[in-house]
């Protein structure tokens, strides 16, 4: 009743503390950016969304994600097939060979950087907003109502008082 009758313009609100307001402002645009910024280093470190969404599954089910092969180190796969194709000593093979090795390495560095990625930069921010956010939001509610709380209270005495007075005057 007391939230409505706010809404309505026909309660007084108690306001809250600016620096208080401030800090749920901060809270809010931290929030917003984090999930930002979750999202977009997802999509970065994993550009296929069907992938993304299987290894939201699985982490959802608390199971080990499969590890995929990389684009570079399927690349280096097929140059190192094609060189045995072509023949390790001719001049194509060789090179494939060489090239393969490369991508094949550039591979194992952008696993390694998504494994990094993933454990030392998403973590802590999943972190934040499956425990830190919601903690926040709880306490936030709570507030909330701690308020409207109060404000019907102060509503019930002024009410109270005028009757009081009125009384008196009769």
């Amino acid at each position: 009743l007391q939230f409505t009758e706010e809404k309505l313009g026909q309660a007084e609100k108690t306001e809250l503390d600016a620096h208080f307001e401030n800090l749920l402002a901060r809270a809010d645009c931290t929030k917003n950016w984090t999930e930002k910024i979750l999202r977009q280093t997802e999509v970065l470190l994993q550009p296929n969304p069907s992938a993304r969404v299987e290894e939201f599954l699985y982490e959802k089910l608390d199971r080990k994600v499969p590890s995929r092969v990389t684009n570079g180190e399927l690349l280096a796969q097929y140059m190192t097939e094609a060189a045995n194709d072509f023949g390790p000593g001719t001049p194509y093979g060789k090179t494939l060979i060489k090239v393969g090795e490369t991508q094949r390495l550039l591979g194992a560095a952008e696993r390694e950087f998504i494994r990094s990625a993933s454990i030392n930069f998403l973590t802590p921010l999943r972190n934040f907003l499956e425990g830190d956010w919601r903690t926040i939001s709880k306490e936030r509610r709570i507030l909330q109502n701690r308020r409207l709380d109060l404000d019907a209270c102060k509503a019930r005495l002024k009410k109270a008082k005028a009757a009081e007075a009125k009384a008196a005057v009769t």
